[in-house]
């Protein structure tokens, strides 16, 4: 089963949080020729990009609601890492910020530089 396990420093999801994510969605719908499906929310939802026919799931678009609320409006990739407060802490030490916790092992951190990036915590 090791080989399922998401490997530290490769990139895990990439994801994009608006205002009103539907009208964006269709946007790069029509630029890239991305398909949408629906991820059911608590009261709305958000898309979930799909390539071609295969279906597969690429990239999120997302409401700037709920635990989204505060994030930027810019794509965020995200990252596997060993441990995500571990990680958190190092960006930290090395003049960067911890922005959002999304979760125990789920955040999003900005550089020195004011780049931010997501931290995904690999599962146990």
């Amino acid at each position: 089963m090791d080989e399922l396990k998401p490997k530290v420093g490769t990139i895990g999801w990439l994801d994009l949080t608006v205002a009103e994510a539907s009208p964006i969605r269709d946007f790069y719908q029509a630029v890239i020729g991305w398909d949408s499906s629906e991820q059911e929310m608590e009261g709305y939802s958000d898309f979930n990009m799909l390539v071609g026919e295969t279906k597969k799931v690429v990239a999120g678009v997302c409401h700037a609601r709920a635990e989204n609320a505060d994030l930027p409006a810019q794509w965020v990739v995200y990252v596997w890492v060993a441990d995500a407060k571990a990680s958190a802490a190092a960006a930290e030490a090395q003049g960067g910020r911890v922005l959002k916790w999304l979760g125990d092992q789920f955040c999003v951190i900005q550089d020195p530089a004011g780049a931010v990036m997501g931290l995904m915590g690999v599962p146990k």
